[in-house]
């Protein structure tokens, strides 16, 4: 089932699998009892209540069937931990930009996206929808990454595991329809890990007309035609979609454009560096400008780049070196968009799976998976420059992070 009821979820809806009672209000008494300080929003009344001052953030997990909340106060920096709040895989998880929605995405057969609603004064998840994204029987690894358009129209999936990338039409309330396409990579390289395709990331350029593909397995970054009217990929009516090939081994993991929608940056997991390329909206064509390692200069070991992110305003373009268990920061020049290094700072725990920046671009939270914490960094916006504020909370082995936004006054019920 894809849709909300439209009152509160008392009971799974038809076609879905009946839920544990005991688990539900298990997870439920966790996530309030860790909240108990917080003001509840009475359920009586039909008034606008006050947002509180705290955010949720919640996190995956690599391999534990959990997602984590903590409840964040952005003026001051404190995190508090609510506990376990589902029990589902959660290789990736993404919250709704407008509405109490997160979904989460597990490494299981079919390529599951499951729904929850989100309960925003004790930050408690109640699932409410379920579609699978694959087509091939028998995969298993699930989606590497999913994320939202900028409109949240579609939702946009990478299967590592079954080669393929997917649209996911999203209804103005969060709920998900039927997968609207799919493409198919191809292509291999010459890394043990490469012996098929494994798209690893999925983006829509700034015109809205293509679909970027980084395809760790085949070196590549394919590029489909995309519509948004009908939040469908296509590989191209004659010869198929575009692509620029990476060097051979290089394991392309995430790419995103400049804000003046100009640039891609693109971070290679297997070499661990990150790539500037121009983009041909046009033509859907890329062409490379500059490359960087992300590597220290006496790395030795294990080469590994992770997560990629820039700030809102361009200025600053941020890296995941689990290698060197370091984030390195960028500048970027504002009219060519070539990086220069600032900065190159532990990351406060070891391998940093992922990061994200703070919406307001003063905080940076990052998921080192194999210790076992989510670390606070305080960030400079004029310089880009990050701080470790020494702050964690324990979350066994975290793998991506999501913001659930604040900054409006709801309804009591549904919003």
């Amino acid at each position: 089932m894809n849709d909300f009821p439209h009152g509160p979820p008392d009971a799974p809806g038809e076609g879905e699998p009946p839920r544990s009672p005991s688990r539900r209000t298990m997870l439920v008494a966790i996530a309030a009892s860790a909240a108990a300080t917080a003001p509840l929003m009475s359920a009586g009344t039909a008034e606008a209540a006050p947002v509180r001052r705290e955010e949720l953030l919640y996190i995956g997990t690599w391999k534990q069937n959990q997602v984590f909340a903590v409840r964040f106060d952005p003026g001051n920096g404190a995190m508090t931990p609510l506990g376990a709040v589902a029990e589902v895989s959660s290789n990736w998880v993404v919250a709704h930009p407008t509405r109490p929605v997160l979904y989460v995405a597990g490494d299981e057969e079919g390529g599951h996206i499951r729904v929850f609603h989100i309960d925003d004064d004790s930050g408690a998840l109640d699932q409410v929808g379920e579609i699978a994204t694959e087509s091939t029987p028998g995969v298993t690894g699930g989606l590497s990454y999913f994320g939202l358009t900028e409109n949240a129209e579609t939702l946009l999936a990478a299967d590592f595991a079954d080669g393929s990338a997917v649209t996911v039409p999203v209804t103005a309330d969060g709920r998900l329809g039927p997968v609207a396409s799919r493409v198919q990579d191809a292509g291999s390289g010459p890394n043990p890990r490469q012996q098929g395709p494994h798209p690893h990331h999925v983006v829509v350029d700034p015109s809205g007309t293509h679909a970027l593909v980084a395809d760790f397995g085949a070196d590549r970054v394919f590029v489909y035609d995309y519509d948004a009217a009908t939040r469908r990929m296509s590989a191209g009516a004659h010869d198929g979609p575009g692509a620029y090939a990476t060097a051979p081994g290089s394991g392309p993991r995430r790419l995103t454009f400049h804000p003046r929608g100009r640039m891609v940056y693109l971070l290679n997991e297997l070499t661990a560096d990150i790539q500037v390329l121009h983009w041909d909206r046009r033509h859907g064509v890329l062409t490379p400008h500059q490359l960087l390692s992300t590597n220290a200069p006496d790395h030795t070991g294990a080469t590994s780049a992770a997560e990629l992110a820039v700030s809102r305003d361009g200025r600053h373009v941020y890296t995941s070196n689990r290698g060197d268990n370091a984030l390195v920061v960028y500048s970027a020049h504002p009219r060519t968009g070539l990086l220069h290094e600032v900065q190159r700072v532990p990351c406060g725990g070891v391998t940093p799976w992922s990061f994200s920046l703070h919406p307001d671009g003063r905080w940076l939270f990052v998921a080192n998976e194999a210790s076992g914490t989510v670390n606070l960094f305080r960030v400079d916006p004029a310089s880009g420059r990050v701080t470790d504020t020494g702050a964690f909370v324990p979350v066994p082995h975290p793998d991506c992070i999501t913001f659930r936004p604040r900054g409006r006054r709801h309804l009591s019920g549904r919003s």
